[in-house]
């Protein structure tokens, strides 16, 4: 189910879509016991589903407009912030170049009598 069809639904009618689908879950969870469900995926999407309801109803409850989501507008203030945030995470990743590992003078030596 998409959201924009949960909006467009009522509290009543979110709660009774609820009901129905948790009770396909509890019919889901049995098949998946005695090795009959053959969709194990649907046992992820009415999960999702019922999750998805779930808040939509309780924004409707709040009395929250349009029950959307609210956006985070960029400000002025925050974009350099973001600007800083990114300069530093360049700098920490560019501090220290790798350097070639050197041998040991031992090793060498002993390399190259057995030789």
């Amino acid at each position: 189910m998409k959201a924009d069809d949960a909006r467009a639904m009522t509290i009543d009618q979110i709660d009774d879509e609820v009901l129905k689908l948790k009770k396909e879950q509890f019919n889901l969870r049995f098949q998946r016991a005695t090795g009959q469900l053959e969709n194990t995926a649907r046992v992820r999407v009415i999960r999702r589903d019922i999750a998805r309801l779930k808040t939509i109803g309780a924004q409707k409850r709040a009395g929250r407009p349009e029950s959307a989501p609210k956006a985070r507008p960029e400000t002025e203030a925050t974009a350099p912030a973001a600007a800083k945030t990114k300069a530093k995470t360049a700098a920490k990743t560019t501090a220290k170049p790798k350097t070639a590992r050197k041998t040991p003078a031992k090793s060498r030596s002993r390399a190259k009598t057995k030789e």
